[in-house]
């Protein structure tokens, strides 16, 4: 039988595998050129976008610091870990080394990243000590990196907690000055371009987009060294005397600066655990209280202005206790009898006050109050600041009318109290109060400077030594004030025994350089007034702060005194010389006699 041979033929099937060869080289030199000539930009992207990454450069935010440059507040370089899920998922066998390394338990890790799987970032620790960190990342686990940030430190922790606040851990403010000049502190961002390798290791740096800018200084008027006398005063007072709160304010006269404020209880800013809304509250300024005879010496201001009294003018206040319509009766400690208008002052009587008062109108009194400040925020731009509590006078009954010219039925805040008595120091000059060094705050005349040196000249007899704040002296120095004590209300009326010691005081009274407020809630025991709880505290403070200021002695006849006592002390308590011993002659060695 005889075989066909196949039409098909060598050349043939050459000729078709030429074709195709053809036909996929024309196709890729087509797709070469597409990419290379026609649309390389968008290709070039495509790579880049693999390896090449636009990152933030931290910046650290501004330096807090007191009046003389002491740091306050400032910025730590810390490592934040962070981790690409996606690419730790697919080596979930290195997950138990790294929660051991970020000191997470391992369920912990792994729920966090799997409930992120389809992210490609998520923090595993922030800000860490960048040596941890580094070794952290130094495990060579892939998809875990880290990066820099920058974390707010105190150094003063809680003595400085209640003014300065603190940041979130994203660095922005969230309380106290932190908060109020937030902008003025926070930096700007930079950000830059680099190229990493597959393992998410930086290979190159491309370009800086744009340079980073560091957040502005900040200069408080705080003095640091006041600020820890009135801390520690503030602290041992409550111990002593079982209060359950308390606040300081201490301002500069001439200027209306805030040089110390502080507040019990207070926290660690530096902890972001174990502390809440209740004792993060600056009470100086978020807090009021009803002030109690600390009222009075505005009360006698208006009586002064009006024209109908003088300090000498005579007020009868026997036999201690006044009724009036509705069934209320206004009390004394005890029956003072008749009195100067300053002796009013000098033994706190209500009685006394409120016959002045009644010699008022109910406009004028209340626009006393109001020049003085009560009723309004102080200026001074804290966050959360209280206004207080100060009604229209048409409000006012005869009840109300007597009750606010010895401080119940108004409230006002430890600033309030502070500023409204500095701008009597001020020769009648109320200045809005400040937190920022030279910031040359508004001041405004709200009585006649004769007036208010009438007043000073009142309140020193209250330091005196038939006044109410007698523990209030400081040695040295002339000292004007007045002592408050409020009974606290609770449910609707008054506790039994509840109260709030108040002191304000000024000193030298001769040129005020200082005005001290100090309101101590809930005091125990036997002694619960300002005379005997506030104004020793006052007494504490100033004597320090004075010294350390170094302002002269107003009183220099009583600080001789004083110095020679001292002397005179010292000199009784020495030991006797003792008796002179006759020399001996020397003895003659035995070789030369």
């Amino acid at each position: 039988m005889k075989v066909q041979r196949s039409s098909y033929s060598l050349r043939k099937r050459l000729l078709a595998i030429s074709v195709v060869l053809g036909v996929f080289g024309a196709v890729l030199v087509a797709r070469a050129a597409h990419l290379q000539l026609i649309s390389p930009d968008f290709y070039q992207q495509q790579g880049d976008a693999r390896f090449l990454r636009e990152v933030p450069i931290a910046t650290s935010r501004g330096t807090i610091t007191d009046r003389n440059g002491e740091p306050l507040a400032i910025s730590s370089p810390v490592e934040s870990v962070w981790a690409n899920p996606k690419e730790l998922l697919q080596h979930a066998n290195r997950m138990p080394a790294l929660a051991k390394a970020l000191g997470i338990p391992q369920d912990v890790l792994v729920q966090r990243i799997s409930q992120r799987a389809d992210k490609e970032f998520v923090y595993l620790r922030r800000h860490l000590n960048p040596d941890i960190a580094q070794e952290v990342v130094g495990l060579g686990i892939p998809g875990v990196y880290s990066q820099r940030e920058f974390r707010r430190f105190y150094p003063h922790g809680e003595v400085m907690a209640h003014v300065l606040g603190f940041t979130n851990i994203d660095d922005r403010g969230q309380e106290g000055l932190e908060l109020a000049f937030d902008d003025w502190l926070t930096g700007k961002p930079g950000a830059q371009q680099i190229i990493r390798d597959r393992r998410g290791r930086t290979v190159e740096n491309v370009d800086l987009i744009r340079a980073a800018e560091p957040g502005h200084d900040l200069m408080l008027s705080i003095d640091r060294r006041i600020q820890y006398l009135a801390y520690r005063e503030l602290k041992t007072a409550l111990i002593e005397h079982g209060a359950s709160s308390g606040s300081i304010v201490v301002l500069d006269v001439p200027t209306g600066e805030i040089l110390a404020m502080v507040n019990q209880p207070s926290y660690n800013p530096n902890s972001r655990d174990g502390s809440g809304p209740e004792t993060q509250r600056n009470r100086a300024v978020t807090d009021v209280v009803e002030p109690g005879s600390v009222m009075k010496t505005l009360t006698l201001a208006a009586a002064l202005e009006s024209g109908k009294f003088t300090p000498e003018t005579l007020i009868p206040t026997a036999p201690g206790y006044m009724p009036l319509p509705g069934g209320y009766t206004v009390k004394d400690f005890r029956n003072y009898g008749t009195l100067t208008m300053t002796g009013v002052l000098t033994k706190s009587s209500n009685v006394g006050a409120t016959k002045i008062a009644n010699e008022l109108t109910n406009e004028h009194q209340y626009d006393m109050y109001q020049r003085f400040g009560l009723g309004h925020a102080s200026g001074s731009g804290f966050p959360g600041e209280s206004a207080g509590v100060l009604r229209a006078p048409n409000l006012w009954g005869p009840t109300e009318k007597a009750t606010i010219s010895y401080g119940y039925g108004l409230s006002v805040t430890p600033l309030q109290l502070a500023r409204a008595y500095a701008a009597l120091g001020n020769h009648g000059r109320l200045h809005e109060a400040t937190f920022v060094k030279g910031a040359d705050s508004a001041s405004v005349q709200v009585i006649d400077p004769a007036i208010a040196a009438q007043l000073m000249t009142m309140m020193e007899t209250v330091t005196g030594a038939e006044g109410t704040a007698r523990r209030a002296a400081v040695m040295g120095y002339r000292v004007a004030g007045k002592t408050g004590t409020s009974r606290k209300a609770s449910g609707g009326g008054y506790a039994a025994k509840r109260y709030a010691a108040v002191f304000v005081g000024l000193v030298p009274a001769s040129n005020p350089k200082f005005a001290m407020a100090v309101v101590i809630h809930d005091p125990q025991g036997l002694e619960y007034g300002g005379g005997a709880v506030s104004a020793p505290i006052f007494h504490h403070v100033m004597d320090g702060a004075l010294r350390l200021m170094d302002v002269p002695p107003d009183n220099i006849e009583q600080w001789f005194a004083a110095q020679a006592k001292k002397t005179a002390a010292a000199v009784a308590a020495a030991p006797p010389p003792a008796a002179p011993v006759a020399p001996v002659a020397p003895a003659v060695p035995e070789s030369m006699q």
